[in-house]
């Protein structure tokens, strides 16, 4: 099941042509684990505690919801054993997935899906 957040900046901009902007920036102070990054890795094991990106693709809306599409940079981990001697460092590998944003405008609840293409 995917995840509610809120995003009241982000509706209150929308149509103010900063709206891009004010999404970016608020998506980007989330806590990763409120977005499906994990489902989205492709090179590593688990999600990296490292600042994600976000890059808006697009932007449509109907009577109630507002639909983004957004490309998310972010990185993972590939770790060892966990091993008291294993000795190999933790390996960090670039990311990349594209998630689907529908923002309803009244509520501003949002649910972030992983877009597989």
């Amino acid at each position: 099941m995917n995840k509610i957040i809120i995003l009241h900046r982000s509706v209150a901009a929308f149509g103010a042509g900063e709206f891009k902007e004010q999404f970016k920036a608020e998506v980007e102070q989330l806590p990763a684990d409120q977005l499906p990054l994990q489902k989205g890795l492709s090179l590593s094991s688990y999600v990296s505690a490292e600042p994600f990106k976000v890059m808006v693709i697009s932007v449509t809306d109907d009577a109630s919801t507002i639909h983004v599409k957004a490309g998310i940079f972010y990185s993972g981990i590939i770790a060892g054993c966990s091993c008291s001697d294993d000795p190999s460092p933790t390996d960090v590998q670039p990311e990349y997935c594209d998630v689907r944003f529908d923002i309803d405008k009244a509520t501003a609840e949002t649910t972030p899906s992983l877009l597989s293409e």
